[in-house]
Formats: structure tokens, sequence, C-alpha cells
């Protein structure tokens, strides 16, 4: 552990809420996972479990479940980037939000740079027909992180996620959890999606070390950004899983830090 202390580290995939509900907002994300969480969801927190390993830079982002909640929301994550310079913010939308072309505009006049989307909390299909003018507005503008995967639902099937990434190959799409959560065996249909990158956040409880450096390798590791998906997991519990996958000194370090940078911020 303390060898893996000396490479810079940017968490590209973490959740942060308002104080006053941060425990109620992470007990929910851990119920609907029936996975224990390791943490609140406030900024407080996320900061000291990313200290543990010298995290230096986090991608913060928070959903909207609901269309009224965009733009609060929005203006939370816009606030705590002002207050925090390491935090590099995503915005929200919700597909029933009537405003989210207009809202885009917003977003970037707030300084946040990009969107998330939860199609399993927000209950759509990636594919949908409805959300391609969204989908249209954002190329070549705002990269999109998409949860991706769930073998309980089909709302964001990597299938799905290709059929986007294929009529808007400017679009930049993360694809979370190496490319869908519990639904990794589906991850072939990724090979032709030069625009689709992933993350390594809430998969490694699950893949051997083995089976992450396969994925690693079919799609290339310039490809994949480190994640937590705090406050899931603890930045200490992460990174200890992390490090056992078979990577060179190299490759580590290019899906800690230096992916992060060309695709984010050298775009």
């Amino acid at each position: 552990m303390q060898q893996a202390k000396t490479y810079r580290i940017i968490d590209a995939h973490t959740h942060i809420f308002p104080h006053k509900i941060a425990a109620k907002a992470a007990n929910s994300i851990g119920e609907f996972y029936n996975v224990p969480m390791s943490s609140e969801g406030s900024v407080e927190r996320l900061l000291e479990s990313g200290a543990q390993i010298g995290t230096e830079r986090y991608l913060v982002c928070s959903t909207a479940t609901r269309p009224e909640q965009v733009q609060s929301i929005n203006d939370f994550v816009a606030a705590e980037c002002d207050a925090h310079p390491e935090f590099f913010g995503l915005g929200t939308l919700h597909p029933h939000f009537g405003e989210n072309l207009s809202e885009i505009e917003r977003i970037l006049s707030l300084g946040l740079h990009g969107i998330k989307f939860h199609p399993d909390f927000q209950t759509f299909d990636i594919d949908d027909p409805a959300m391609m003018p969204v989908y249209e507005a954002l190329e070549g503008r705002l990269p999109i992180l998409f949860h991706m995967g769930d073998d309980r639902y089909d709302y964001s099937a990597p299938a799905r996620l290709v059929k986007v990434a294929k009529a808007f190959p400017r679009l930049q799409l993360q694809a979370a959890h190496f490319g869908g959560y519990r639904r990794w065996q589906e991850a072939d249909v990724y090979e032709d999606c030069p625009n689709i990158f992933f993350d390594t956040s809430s998969a490694l409880f699950m893949l051997s070390p083995q089976e992450a450096a396969e994925l690693i390798r079919k799609f290339g590791h310039q490809r994949f950004l480190f994640g937590t998906d705090f406050p899931m997991w603890d930045h200490r519990e992460e990174l200890e899983r992390f490090m056992t996958i078979p990577l060179t000194e190299a490759e580590r370090e290019d899906i800690f830090a230096n992916n992060f940078e060309r695709i984010y911020l050298n775009r």
C-alpha cells in the first residue's frame, strides 16, 4: 500500500450530496444494490476517504431521480466545485425534465464539465428515441457518464449504449463499472466504439484480478479511468483491489491519472 501512494490518483467516479441528506442518500443507494455503504455521501467524508490514498482530484456528481431536482442538484454541485478546486463536477438532467436543452446551456454557464445519467434510477432506456435530441445537443460539447449494467434491469444494457455511441460518434461516453455492472459478459459489443471509455468503479469487488486485466487489455488501458463510486466504497479498499490487477507500472499510471487528463482536460 505504501508504494501505491506514490501514484498520482484522480478518482473519476464519486457522488456528493448536501450534508443534511448525505446519510439518507447513501443508505438509499445501498438498499437499492443490497450493498453496505462505506460512508455517508457528504463532501467532508469524500475528502477524508480520498486523502487516505492521496487523491488529488475527484469527478463529482449526483443524479436527479425526479425532474424537479435537476436545477437544485446542478446548483449544489457547481457551488461545491467553486469551494473545492480539486472537484471536477458533472451536472444532471432527467428524461422527464421539460427544459433539458436549456439546462444544458445553464450547466455550461455554471462551469460543469459533463452530464451524469443513471438509467436504472431514472427508469429510462439509454437509447430511448426521446433522448436523442439531448445527445445531439451534447455531442462535441459535454461528455456523459452513464451508470451501466445491472442484470435486474435492461435500461442500461451495454447494447443500448453502443447504439448511442454509433449514432453520435463525437459524443464522449464514460461507461461506468467496467462497462456494465454484473453484465461484463456482454462487453464485446463495445469493440467498435472508440468514443466509449470506462471506469473501474463498483466492479472490482466482483471481478477477479485476472478478469479485470482481460477487460482492460481487450479495450486498451488508455480507455480506463480509476473510480471508486464513493460513498459505495472506501478509497483505500478500492485501491487495494485495483493493485491486485496484473498491470504494468505505466498502465497503472495512465489509469490512475493520465487518461483522465487526456480525456477530460485536453478535449
